[in-house]
């Protein structure tokens, strides 16, 4: 921890604990609505089905496809070599003020596997379809920032993990273009 993480967290998790209601919606953003994302991407094969997006088939089994290796790649590939590298405490292990409301396991905070899974998934989505891309983005955001809030991830920790998810889509999408 340090002090950008102190400055940023503090005012985030003492959201927490403000309001049933609110913590409901925390607890949904921060673990359910990345299966919202998978569900949402899902979407783009089933459509194809209906013989109104058939010309789509192709195109949109190649999305699924980039979208799913982006996100896992950006997840058990990266985030876990970087974490194997560095195990870093979560903020309810070090912070008694800390406001947990989801539960999780100690240790491996850095980088933000749930950050980087789901930005490498939603750029991948903004590569194909910008406009749907931009609310995929927005599910991230608010997946990574609910973590904070909900006390089992410090900022930098999300940060981290956006870039990795990033940066993944991008390398992958770079070497896409070059051997495919």
């Amino acid at each position: 921890m340090n002090a950008f993480d102190l400055y940023l967290f503090r005012p985030l998790n003492s959201l927490a604990g403000s309001s049933g209601l609110f913590d409901s919606m925390v607890v949904f953003f921060a673990v359910y609505l990345l299966a919202v994302m998978l569900a949402g991407l899902a979407v783009f094969l089933l459509i194809t089905f209906f013989p109104r997006y058939r010309h789509l088939r192709k195109e949109n089994a190649e999305l699924f496809i980039f979208a799913l290796a982006s996100a896992f790649v950006s997840r058990f590939v990266v985030a876990q070599f970087i974490r194997f590298l560095y195990d870093r405490p979560r903020p309810f292990e070090v912070l008694e003020s800390a406001r947990q409301i989801v539960e999780h396991s100690m240790g491996h905070a850095f980088p933000s596997g749930h950050a980087s899974f789901t930005f490498g998934l939603a750029i991948a989505v903004y590569f194909y379809r910008p406009k749907i891309g931009v609310i995929f983005i927005a599910a991230a955001f608010l997946v990574s920032i609910s973590r904070v809030v909900a006390g089992i991830h410090w900022p930098l920790d999300i940060i981290s993990g956006a870039l990795v998810g990033v940066l993944t889509a991008f390398i992958l999408r770079a070497l896409k273009r070059k051997y495919y």
